[in-house]
């Protein structure tokens, strides 16, 4: 298979070519013609830290640090482009690979592997930007971003001096055939959610092609709803940034929902318990790295005259010592004690806790070697201030 086409599927929105020249669309250039130099390399930027943070995290999974990791290179144009057109009071719901987004907003990247350490079953405070935790669950969190959304809209009904704000849902190919995408749509639709669906076609739902999901492009699935859906080139950071801010523009405003699909590839496995190998011809792989979205960017980057050989050098620096910082907080990272899960089932003490803790206490007791100097009274959960 040969290199792709320029812009091989009709109606893409494309604003960069594969070789890094800027093109005019009627619709979306002028999202993008505010944006200065600074903010053009922190595009750039924001790509290759999160893809070095990307292959660090892949690496800790090899050495065993981590239990799993999900790789996103290849899709850090889609995630970028997106996370960096939202506002502070926009409302993010991810699944799992949302990485780059989670950059945008703020989050410590160390953060994000808490979870797939094995130590918490999140990592952060959603609350603190805006980010929900990793949903796990196929598109579970698409209804959970309608309701949100739809919450949203009603407390600016009683108090219409807070900012207009949206949610975005976030989800792959393969999710938009369970019915919680379905689901999610109908009640968006039904009340004018201000709700952002961005599906990031990234060709592959584990090992099963788009074509079987669906025989027609997941954009065009909107009109069946009653609300507009558009096709991204996602490897293209400037079109992404562009349709991502017409569309929050769009729901905040009243609008209602919008579905962005963003046509990517996923240049790596599905987890690192995966082997795409068995399911993909490594000549396709080949066939999208001429669209690498770092690789497009530093094109115009250069030609434009907007950073030189010490911008990327520069970088390179700074990808590797966040590296080493990375690599040392994991290693740091502490698991809590079997003991700490029965704090977080209610928020205060209650009877059936205590009697399961005791339980589990009589149950450790009796193994060869136990500490039997153990003080209860500084263990017990129950007795801790709960943080909630």
């Amino acid at each position: 298979m040969g290199a792709p086409e320029e812009n091989p599927v009709p109606d893409m929105v494309q604003l960069l070519t594969i070789d890094g020249e800027l093109l005019q669309d009627d619709t979306y250039s002028s999202y993008v013609q505010d944006l200065t130099p600074d903010e053009l390399r922190g595009f750039y930027r924001d790509m290759f830290l999160v893809r070095r943070f990307d292959e660090e995290a892949t690496a800790l999974q090899r050495q065993g640090e981590l239990v799993m990791w999900v790789p996103l290179t290849g899709q850090e144009g889609a995630q970028i482009g997106s996370g960096r057109a939202l506002m502070p009071q926009d409302y993010v719901f991810p699944t799992y690979r949302e990485h780059g987004v989670a950059y945008t907003r703020g989050l410590e990247l160390a953060h994000l592997l808490r979870r797939f350490r094995g130590i918490s079953h999140g990592g952060w405070d959603p609350r603190e930007a805006n980010f929900h935790l990793y949903t796990l669950v196929l598109a579970a969190q698409v209804p959970h971003a309608v309701g949100y959304a739809m919450g949203m809209a009603r407390d600016r009904l009683v108090d219409p001096m807070l900012p207009e704000a949206a949610t975005v849902a976030y989800f792959g190919d393969g999710a938009s055939s369970e019915g919680d995408v379905h689901e999610g749509m109908v009640f968006a639709a039904s009340y004018n959610a201000p709700v952002v669906f961005f599906c990031q076609n990234n060709h592959w739902a584990i090992s099963v092609p788009t074509e079987v999901q669906s025989r027609i492009p997941l954009a065009n699935r909107a009109q069946g709803y009653g609300f507009p859906g558009v096709r991204v080139d996602g490897n293209d950071v400037l079109a992404v940034h562009a349709v991502t801010r017409w569309a929050l523009e769009h729901a905040r405003s009243g609008g209602g929902p919008v579905l962005i699909e963003a046509f990517t590839y996923r240049m790596s496995a599905h987890t690192t318990a995966d082997d795409p190998t068995k399911y993909r011809l490594s000549a396709d792989e080949e066939a999208w790295l001429d669209r690498d979205p770092l690789l497009r960017m530093e094109k115009y980057l250069r030609s434009q005259g907007l950073a030189d050989d010490a911008f990327f050098e520069e970088l390179r620096e700074e990808g590797r010592t966040m590296a080493v910082r990375l690599r040392e907080n994991v290693q740091q990272m502490e698991a809590p004690g079997f003991e700490d899960a029965f704090a977080d089932v209610y928020a205060e003490a209650h009877p059936l806790i205590r009697e399961e803790l005791d339980e589990h206490r009589r149950y450790e007791a009796g193994f060869a070697g136990a500490d039997d100097d153990a003080n209860p009274a500084t263990t017990d959960p129950a007795s801790r201030e709960h943080n909630a």
